[in-house]
């Protein structure tokens, strides 16, 4: 495995020059990525193991073009933000901790930025998330059209809440120093665990102007500012070719998750009736 320098990361982003160390490089970078690697779980669904290397989510995201989760994009993008002369650091993220507490902690990885501006967040591991670093200061915002919030919970932990279209409805995040071995831990259950949802489930996003395609099992989502566009995949053809054209994933052997893809869909959806009474 040969290692990618940081030029062939850029070039992978459809960049040509080195963005500089400054709050408009970072939106620059955040963005190209954003539109150029798609958030997926593949190899989850594939039973393909994981892990936190930063490594190999390079060798992953630039020699094999693929896309990845948390781990592997915001850990990709905080070794391109260092080597590009960025104040950055590794920090805790807990996705829907609003709902199960402590529990979630580091099941999420972010990203902690200082400029002269102020501290940042940048993430391009939320799938559906901001498309731009978000400034460390509570109340509304507005990335892309899509409207955000970040609350202050505690002296440590703040509060990204997500839009109203969204998948995960928030998540929170502390910039301590973060817990590598509690990232590791997080890392493998989420890959075992039969309650994961990416275990359960195939998922896949990419931002583009004006839009976040998401893919759920069978179901595609294009979700704009002003609503969610749905269509529902017919067969493992219609699978591979959304992966290809939607996300610029070629992963041919997609294919042979389509019986589970179904299954899961049927059990989502009996579920839906059911609970409409």
């Amino acid at each position: 495995m040969t290692t990618p320098d940081i030029d062939r990361y850029l070039s992978r982003l459809g960049l040509d020059q080195r963005p500089p160390a400054t709050l408009e490089g970072l939106t620059a970078l955040h963005r190209a990525h954003l539109h150029n690697v798609s958030y997926e779980n593949l190899d989850v669904q594939l039973g393909r193991k994981l892990n936190t290397s930063v490594e190999n989510a390079l060798d992953k995201i630039v020699n094999r073009r693929r896309g990845g989760w948390c781990y592997e994009m915001n850990g990709v993008f905080g070794w391109a933000l260092g080597k590009l002369g960025f104040d950055v650091r590794r920090g805790t993220g807990a996705v829907m901790r609003e709902a199960a507490g402590d529990v979630q902690n580091a099941n999420h990885l972010v990203l902690r930025v200082v400029l002269p501006e102020g501290i940042y967040l940048a993430d391009v591991g939320f799938g559906d998330g901001p498309v731009a670093p978000i400034r460390l200061s509570e109340g509304p915002f507005n990335a892309a059209g899509f409207e955000f919030g970040l609350d202050r919970l505690d002296d440590r932990w703040w509060r990204l809440r997500n839009h109203k279209f969204s998948g995960a409805k928030s998540f929170d995040f502390n910039l301590d120093p973060a817990d590598e071995g509690a990232f590791a831990a997080q890392c493998a259950k989420l890959q075992t665990a039969p309650t994961s949802i990416f275990v359960q489930n195939l998922i896949c996003f990419r931002h583009r102007d004006g839009a976040v395609d998401a893919l759920l099992g069978r179901a595609l989502r294009t979700m704009t500012p002003d609503g969610v566009e749905t269509r529902i995949l017919d067969n493992e053809q219609d699978l591979v070719r959304t992966l290809c054209d939607t996300f610029a994933l070629d992963v041919p052997e997609a294919a042979s998750l389509w019986p589970k893809i179904c299954a899961r869909h049927e059990e989502v959806m009996a579920q839906a009736a059911a609970a409409a009474g």
